[in-house]
Protein backbone atom coordinates (compact mmCIF):
# COMPACT_ATOMS: atom_id res chain seq x y z
CA UNK A 1 0.00 0.00 0.00
CA UNK A 2 1.12 3.46 -0.82
CA UNK A 3 1.89 5.66 1.75
CA UNK A 4 2.09 9.52 1.15
CA UNK A 5 3.52 12.47 3.54
CA UNK A 6 4.54 15.74 3.65
CA UNK A 7 7.83 17.09 2.81
CA UNK A 8 9.63 17.51 6.12
CA UNK A 9 9.88 21.06 5.81
CA UNK A 10 5.62 21.35 5.96
CA UNK A 11 4.95 19.10 8.71
CA UNK A 12 3.15 21.42 11.67
CA UNK A 13 5.28 21.24 14.72
CA UNK A 14 3.39 21.96 17.96
CA UNK A 15 4.29 25.72 19.30
CA UNK A 16 4.29 27.82 22.08
CA UNK A 17 1.39 28.01 25.24
CA UNK A 18 0.32 31.02 26.09
CA UNK A 19 -1.72 30.66 29.99
CA UNK A 20 -4.29 33.29 30.67
CA UNK A 21 -3.62 35.58 33.47
CA UNK A 22 -3.62 34.34 37.17
CA UNK A 23 -7.26 34.56 38.23
CA UNK A 24 -9.00 33.83 34.95
CA UNK A 25 -11.85 31.68 35.33
CA UNK A 26 -13.97 31.80 32.03
CA UNK A 27 -11.20 30.61 29.81
CA UNK A 28 -11.06 28.99 26.67
CA UNK A 29 -7.82 28.07 24.04
CA UNK A 30 -7.19 29.07 21.10
CA UNK A 31 -5.18 26.99 18.71
CA UNK A 32 -3.54 29.17 16.02
CA UNK A 33 -1.79 27.98 13.12
CA UNK A 34 1.81 30.08 12.53
CA UNK A 35 4.11 30.50 9.98
CA UNK A 36 6.80 32.59 8.91
CA UNK A 37 8.21 32.21 5.72
CA UNK A 38 11.50 33.96 6.70
CA UNK A 39 12.25 32.20 9.91
CA UNK A 40 13.26 28.94 7.67
CA UNK A 41 11.40 26.88 10.46
CA UNK A 42 8.47 24.61 9.97
CA UNK A 43 4.77 25.68 10.95
CA UNK A 44 3.30 25.30 14.04
CA UNK A 45 0.22 25.82 15.82
CA UNK A 46 0.35 28.10 19.16
CA UNK A 47 -1.84 27.71 22.16
CA UNK A 48 -3.20 30.32 23.55
CA UNK A 49 -5.45 30.57 26.63
CA UNK A 50 -8.40 33.41 26.41
CA UNK A 51 -10.11 34.54 29.31
CA UNK A 52 -13.57 35.58 27.87
CA UNK A 53 -14.94 37.45 30.09
CA UNK A 54 -12.41 40.17 29.00
CA UNK A 55 -13.00 39.12 25.36
CA UNK A 56 -15.77 40.39 23.11
CA UNK A 57 -17.75 37.18 21.61
CA UNK A 58 -16.50 36.65 17.67
CA UNK A 59 -13.50 34.94 17.01
CA UNK A 60 -11.88 37.66 15.27
CA UNK A 61 -12.31 39.60 19.32
CA UNK A 62 -10.25 36.61 21.26
CA UNK A 63 -7.14 37.22 17.72
CA UNK A 64 -7.23 40.88 18.03
CA UNK A 65 -7.31 40.25 22.16
CA UNK A 66 -4.32 37.67 21.55
CA UNK A 67 -2.27 40.11 18.99
CA UNK A 68 -2.61 42.96 21.33
CA UNK A 69 -2.09 41.18 24.60
CA UNK A 70 0.04 37.77 24.74
CA UNK A 71 1.58 37.90 21.47
CA UNK A 72 2.09 40.84 18.58
CA UNK A 73 3.77 38.73 15.95
CA UNK A 74 0.38 37.42 14.64
CA UNK A 75 -0.83 38.49 11.58
CA UNK A 76 -3.99 38.68 10.06
CA UNK A 77 -6.24 40.20 7.72
CA UNK A 78 -9.56 42.28 8.92
CA UNK A 79 -11.07 45.66 8.59
CA UNK A 80 -14.55 46.70 9.47
CA UNK A 81 -15.42 43.92 11.14
CA UNK A 82 -18.99 44.16 10.16
CA UNK A 83 -19.47 41.15 7.73
CA UNK A 84 -18.79 42.75 4.74
CA UNK A 85 -15.62 42.84 3.49
CA UNK A 86 -14.37 39.44 4.07
CA UNK A 87 -11.04 40.66 5.01
CA UNK A 88 -10.80 38.36 8.11
CA UNK A 89 -12.16 34.77 5.98
CA UNK A 90 -9.80 31.95 7.57
CA UNK A 91 -10.68 28.41 8.39
CA UNK A 92 -12.15 27.73 11.92
CA UNK A 93 -13.41 24.67 13.28
CA UNK A 94 -12.79 23.02 10.19
CA UNK A 95 -14.78 25.23 8.27
CA UNK A 96 -13.98 28.63 6.32
CA UNK A 97 -15.52 31.44 7.50
CA UNK A 98 -15.35 35.04 8.49
CA UNK A 99 -13.77 35.76 11.78
CA UNK A 100 -15.78 38.77 12.96
CA UNK A 101 -18.73 36.71 12.29
CA UNK A 102 -18.06 33.37 13.76
CA UNK A 103 -18.91 33.04 17.75
CA UNK A 104 -16.63 31.46 19.84
CA UNK A 105 -19.93 30.17 21.77
CA UNK A 106 -20.53 27.89 18.96
CA UNK A 107 -17.74 26.42 18.84
CA UNK A 108 -17.06 23.46 21.12
CA UNK A 109 -14.07 22.63 22.58
CA UNK A 110 -10.63 24.35 21.73
CA UNK A 111 -11.37 26.82 18.92
CA UNK A 112 -8.66 25.71 15.93
CA UNK A 113 -8.03 28.60 13.19
CA UNK A 114 -5.80 27.86 10.06
CA UNK A 115 -5.50 29.60 6.84
CA UNK A 116 -7.84 29.52 4.11
CA UNK A 117 -6.56 26.07 2.82
CA UNK A 118 -5.27 25.26 -0.40
CA UNK A 119 -3.59 28.93 -0.83
CA UNK A 120 0.21 29.67 0.01
CA UNK A 121 0.60 31.06 3.11
CA UNK A 122 2.37 34.80 3.27
CA UNK A 123 2.26 34.38 7.39
CA UNK A 124 0.44 33.24 9.79
CA UNK A 125 -3.23 33.40 8.41
CA UNK A 126 -2.67 35.66 6.38
CA UNK A 127 -2.98 33.48 2.19
CA UNK A 128 -1.78 34.90 -0.93
CA UNK A 129 -4.48 35.48 -2.74
CA UNK A 130 -3.23 36.80 -5.77
CA UNK A 131 -4.45 33.71 -8.25
CA UNK A 132 -8.12 34.46 -6.84
CA UNK A 133 -7.82 38.05 -7.84
CA UNK A 134 -7.16 37.46 -10.96
CA UNK A 135 -9.14 35.06 -12.02
CA UNK A 136 -12.20 37.57 -10.67
CA UNK A 137 -10.27 40.52 -13.31
CA UNK A 138 -10.23 37.60 -15.90
CA UNK A 139 -14.13 37.64 -16.13
CA UNK A 140 -14.37 41.46 -16.10
CA UNK A 141 -16.41 41.98 -13.79
CA UNK A 142 -18.07 45.18 -15.23
CA UNK A 143 -20.28 46.73 -17.16
CA UNK A 144 -19.83 46.35 -20.93
CA UNK A 145 -21.99 48.66 -23.32
CA UNK A 146 -21.84 49.16 -26.76
CA UNK A 147 -24.39 51.78 -27.17
CA UNK A 148 -23.70 54.87 -25.29
CA UNK A 149 -25.24 56.02 -22.04
CA UNK A 150 -27.96 58.16 -22.12
CA UNK A 151 -27.17 61.64 -21.58
CA UNK A 152 -29.46 62.90 -18.99
CA UNK A 153 -29.91 59.89 -16.67
CA UNK A 154 -28.44 56.50 -15.82
CA UNK A 155 -29.09 53.22 -17.50
CA UNK A 156 -32.53 51.91 -15.98
CA UNK A 157 -34.01 48.24 -15.66
CA UNK A 158 -37.49 46.83 -14.82
CA UNK A 159 -37.78 45.24 -11.20
CA UNK A 160 -37.92 42.41 -12.54
CA UNK A 161 -34.45 42.36 -13.39
CA UNK A 162 -33.53 44.32 -10.97
CA UNK A 163 -34.65 40.97 -8.88
CA UNK A 164 -32.59 38.89 -11.18
CA UNK A 165 -29.31 40.33 -9.57
CA UNK A 166 -30.52 39.44 -5.93
CA UNK A 167 -27.75 36.43 -4.55
CA UNK A 168 -25.18 37.84 -6.86
CA UNK A 169 -24.46 40.86 -6.51
CA UNK A 170 -23.96 40.50 -2.73
CA UNK A 171 -20.53 38.65 -2.60
CA UNK A 172 -18.01 40.46 -0.69
CA UNK A 173 -15.13 38.30 -2.04
CA UNK A 174 -13.71 36.76 1.12
CA UNK A 175 -12.79 33.38 -1.09
CA UNK A 176 -14.28 31.59 1.53
CA UNK A 177 -16.27 29.71 -0.80
CA UNK A 178 -13.30 29.08 -4.15
CA UNK A 179 -10.96 27.49 -1.25
CA UNK A 180 -13.08 25.05 0.33
CA UNK A 181 -14.01 23.71 -3.33
CA UNK A 182 -11.76 20.49 -4.13
CA UNK A 183 -12.19 21.34 -7.57
CA UNK A 184 -10.19 24.54 -7.61
CA UNK A 185 -7.89 22.97 -5.17
CA UNK A 186 -6.34 20.55 -7.80
CA UNK A 187 -7.41 23.13 -10.79
CA UNK A 188 -6.86 26.39 -9.49
CA UNK A 189 -4.35 27.52 -12.47
CA UNK A 190 -7.52 26.78 -14.76
CA UNK A 191 -10.71 26.42 -12.86
CA UNK A 192 -11.96 29.86 -12.02
CA UNK A 193 -13.61 28.77 -8.62
CA UNK A 194 -16.98 29.58 -7.70
CA UNK A 195 -16.53 33.42 -6.66
CA UNK A 196 -15.43 34.48 -10.37
CA UNK A 197 -17.99 32.21 -12.03
CA UNK A 198 -20.93 33.79 -9.04
CA UNK A 199 -19.49 37.45 -10.68
CA UNK A 200 -19.47 36.13 -13.85
CA UNK A 201 -23.11 35.17 -14.24
CA UNK A 202 -24.15 38.61 -12.24
CA UNK A 203 -23.05 40.37 -15.35
CA UNK A 204 -24.33 37.94 -18.29
CA UNK A 205 -27.66 38.35 -16.64
CA UNK A 206 -27.74 42.00 -16.27
CA UNK A 207 -30.43 43.36 -18.69
CA UNK A 208 -28.19 46.71 -18.61
CA UNK A 209 -24.86 44.60 -20.11
CA UNK A 210 -24.64 43.90 -23.45
CA UNK A 211 -21.72 41.27 -23.90
CA UNK A 212 -23.24 38.46 -22.37
CA UNK A 213 -22.73 36.28 -25.74
CA UNK A 214 -18.91 37.06 -25.27
CA UNK A 215 -18.95 36.11 -21.56
CA UNK A 216 -20.53 33.27 -22.30
CA UNK A 217 -17.70 32.38 -25.15
CA UNK A 218 -14.75 33.40 -22.88
CA UNK A 219 -16.61 30.49 -20.77
CA UNK A 220 -16.41 27.97 -23.06
CA UNK A 221 -13.63 25.93 -22.02
CA UNK A 222 -12.76 22.42 -20.69
CA UNK A 223 -11.48 23.96 -17.15
CA UNK A 224 -12.87 27.59 -16.57
CA UNK A 225 -16.15 26.06 -15.88
CA UNK A 226 -16.88 22.91 -16.85
CA UNK A 227 -14.70 21.72 -13.94
CA UNK A 228 -17.30 22.25 -11.51
CA UNK A 229 -19.15 19.43 -9.76
CA UNK A 230 -21.60 20.43 -8.08
CA UNK A 231 -19.82 19.37 -4.75
CA UNK A 232 -21.98 22.59 -2.90
CA UNK A 233 -18.92 23.19 -0.52
CA UNK A 234 -19.11 26.96 -2.02
CA UNK A 235 -23.02 27.04 -0.94
CA UNK A 236 -22.38 25.64 2.22
CA UNK A 237 -19.55 27.93 3.37
CA UNK A 238 -20.78 31.18 2.33
CA UNK A 239 -21.19 33.51 4.97
CA UNK A 240 -23.71 36.21 2.93
CA UNK A 241 -25.50 32.88 2.20
CA UNK A 242 -25.22 33.05 -1.57
CA UNK A 243 -25.54 29.73 -4.02
CA UNK A 244 -22.47 29.88 -6.23
CA UNK A 245 -23.12 26.67 -7.20
CA UNK A 246 -27.15 27.81 -8.75
CA UNK A 247 -25.45 30.35 -10.47
CA UNK A 248 -22.76 28.18 -12.25
CA UNK A 249 -24.95 25.37 -13.50
CA UNK A 250 -27.45 28.39 -14.52
CA UNK A 251 -24.33 29.25 -16.64
CA UNK A 252 -24.10 25.48 -17.62
CA UNK A 253 -27.49 25.92 -18.48
CA UNK A 254 -27.35 29.22 -21.04
CA UNK A 255 -24.60 27.83 -22.68
CA UNK A 256 -26.49 24.67 -23.74
CA UNK A 257 -29.75 26.71 -24.57
CA UNK A 258 -27.76 29.05 -27.11
CA UNK A 259 -26.45 26.33 -28.59
CA UNK A 260 -29.99 24.19 -29.23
Amino acid sequence: MAEFTLPANSVIKKGKYFKAADGATNVRRFVVYRYDPDSGENPRTDTFEVDLDNCGPMVLDALLKIKDEMDSTLSLRRSCREGICGSCSMNIDGGNTLACTQSIAAIKGDVKVYPLPHQHVVKDLVSDLTNFYAQLASVEPWMKTDTPAPPDRERLQSREDREKLDGLYECILCACCSTSCPSYWWNSDRYLGPAALLSAYRWIVDSRDEAAGERLDDLEDPFKLYRCHTIMNCTKVCPKGLNPAKAIAATKKLMVQRKI
